[in-house]
């Protein structure tokens, strides 16, 4: 599903998926920087809107239903410059018109909080 888009361009791939989590990770690298070298906020806020999607279409008949982000919030906690992160998104609201994923981003190597976010996804019915 990722060819082709965003989250191929950014290398995120989804490594763990269960009842109310979601796991991917994502590299820290020339796709990912910012100018100054440290993974860009847009990024990880990329990262946080696929996870939280990614959820919803889990959760939701995609014949019936389409999940669409309607707000999202990230806090910058932390810079990384080198590696890979690891984010970790959890449902916090699962209902019939609205989902609300957390995610925390890490740094792989040592485990240091890099951003945390939040994503309000509207469910809405197809036409």
């Amino acid at each position: 599903m990722n060819a082709g888009t965003l989250m191929e361009q950014l290398g995120i791939v989804c490594q763990e998926i269960g009842a109310d989590y979601i796991v991917a990770t994502m590299p820290v690298d020339h796709r990912t920087h910012q100018p100054m070298g440290l993974l860009h906020g847009g990024a990880s806020a990329a990262l946080i809107e696929t996870i939280g999607s990614m959820g919803s279409v889990l959760l939701i008949d995609t014949d019936k239903q389409s999940p669409v982000g309607v707000e999202i919030n990230a806090n910058h906690i932390g810079g990384v410059r080198t590696g890979s992160v690891r984010a970790v998104g959890k449902i916090i609201h699962a209902g019939k018109r609205t989902h609300v994923w957390q995610v925390d981003i890490r740094n792989e190597d040592n485990q240091k909080l890099i951003c945390t976010g939040r994503l309000t996804v509207m469910i809405v019915d197809r036409q």
